[in-house]
């Protein structure tokens, strides 16, 4: 029971980050760089929950492993260009602390 709950946190709460990131980034400057770097982690935030998913639905524990690297890779993907954001100003603190 508990690990189902775990998984169905973890599904949603990937979602909601991938959420987040989307309306973070809707709201950066039209800078070609700031646009730039939105769009990578728009891509990273929403691919972190996609794979999540297809982890679930996957029918070998060999595809399971796999969607839920490529799910770690694109999180860490994701801290990166939120670091970069940061960085350049382009979001403050309490919005860096939300992602």
């Amino acid at each position: 029971m508990l690990n189902d709950k775990y998984k169905t946190d973890l599904a949603k709460r990937s979602f909601d980050f991938g959420i987040e990131a989307i309306k973070v980034c809707e709201g950066l400057s039209q800078k070609r760089s700031a646009q730039i770097v939105a769009n990578q982690l728009i891509r990273s935030a929403t691919s972190v929950g996609a794979n999540i998913v297809e982890a679930r639905a996957s029918s070998t524990r060999k595809e399971f492993k796999k969607f839920n690297e490529i799910a770690l890779r694109s999180a860490n993907e994701s801290q990166y260009w939120i670091k970069v954001l940061g960085e350049l100003g382009l979001i403050k603190g309490e919005i860096l602390d939300k992602l």
